[in-house]
């Protein structure tokens, strides 16, 4: 584990109750006193992967231009100026939430990456791949490909390219062969049948424009 992934796990709990931002709700009382140059550290991390992109600093101006671009701006002290990470690259990182620590020191910066993270070419500073531990939401981001750049080879494109009736139709089958598997009692085919409709399951999602998340949000309401 890293020394800043592991400074931030132990700090979960002051996340868990730090302030939350949005697009309609930007205002947080940032100690930027706190420090002699007026910058405080902003933590940079991916909203769907969880990963530690990046580490920079913000001043008042930085967040400011943040919050207008939606797009992650720091105050550079190689440059001596504001810098839109991506400027130059085109690798931005799109703003998704901020959050503020208990101690109102330090920013929490949940993004979407456009492309990867460090001037090395890697994912991340700390040059970790940026994939979720979640094998399903790496295989969403599969799925999603597939649909976004189709491929003649990819028996994925090619149910996207049927159209929503035939991925649904295919979902309704692959649940009628789970049921009657259900019934037998030879486990592999049950489990291999179940793995075929959660697949196909997560195609009609995508198919509807919903990501898995979309639905465990469904699933934490009615908790």
């Amino acid at each position: 584990m890293t020394a800043i992934t592991g400074w931030l796990k132990n700090r979960k709990s002051c996340w868990k109750c730090s302030k939350k931002t949005t697009i309609k709700n930007r205002k947080m009382k940032i100690d930027f006193d706190k420090y002699a140059d007026g910058l405080v550290p902003a933590i940079i991390q991916d909203a769907t992967t969880n990963k530690v992109l990046m580490l920079g600093f913000m001043n008042e101006a930085a967040l400011a231009k943040t919050n207008e671009l939606q797009k992650v701006t720091f105050f550079s002290r190689t440059k001596n100026r504001l810098w839109t990470k991506g400027e130059e690259s085109g690798n931005f990182l799109l703003l998704k939430e901020i959050r503020l620590d208990c101690d109102s020191d330090t920013l929490l910066i949940k993004v979407d990456p456009v492309g990867p993270v460090c001037h090395t070419g890697s994912d991340t500073c700390w040059n970790e791949k940026n994939s979720n531990d979640n094998f399903l939401l790496e295989l969403e981001a599969v799925i999603s490909d597939r649909k976004n750049n189709p491929s003649d080879k990819s028996y994925t494109s090619s149910l996207f390219a049927k159209g929503i009736n035939k991925v649904a139709q295919k979902v309704g089958e692959e649940a009628v062969e789970l049921v009657i598997e259900a019934k037998d009692n030879d486990d592999d085919l049950f489990k291999n049948e179940a793995a075929d409709l959660l697949f196909h399951y997560l195609i009609l999602l995508q198919a509807k424009g919903f990501k898995l998340n979309d639905i465990i949000e469904v699933l934490k309401g009615r908790h």
